[in-house]
């Protein structure tokens, strides 16, 4: 079954912010590879979501939590999502070295 992948308005930001900090730090073409590579990942949730683990926020969240890792170290990225019925809602992208998040995350 594929799933509808959707990105709320708060990953929308993540991922925005991400890439002006990539273009402002790094030499070349290094925030449009991320950007393009990262759309590639959040499309591989369209089949089998499932297969991601649970986030570490899961325990604290009204629905169930998961994240697909992206990048390599020391550069890994987290991105957060709730599924739902037959789509996959996107809810943060966070650096892994950040603090997890505290409080409520709903779609």
């Amino acid at each position: 079954m594929d799933f509808r992948v959707e990105l709320s308005e708060q990953a929308q930001r993540d991922i925005a912010g991400i890439y002006d900090w990539l273009e402002s730090r790094q030499a070349g073409d290094a925030g449009e590879h991320w950007f393009i590579a990262l759309r590639t990942a959040i499309a591989s949730l369209a089949n089998l979501p499932s297969r991601c683990h649970l986030a570490p926020e899961n325990a604290d969240s009204p629905v169930e939590l998961r994240q697909l890792l992206y990048g390599r170290t020391p550069h890994i990225y987290r991105i957060l999502f709730a599924i739902e019925s037959d789509t996959v809602q996107v809810l943060h992208i966070r650096h892994g070295r950040r603090r997890r998040i505290e409080q409520h995350i709903q779609p």
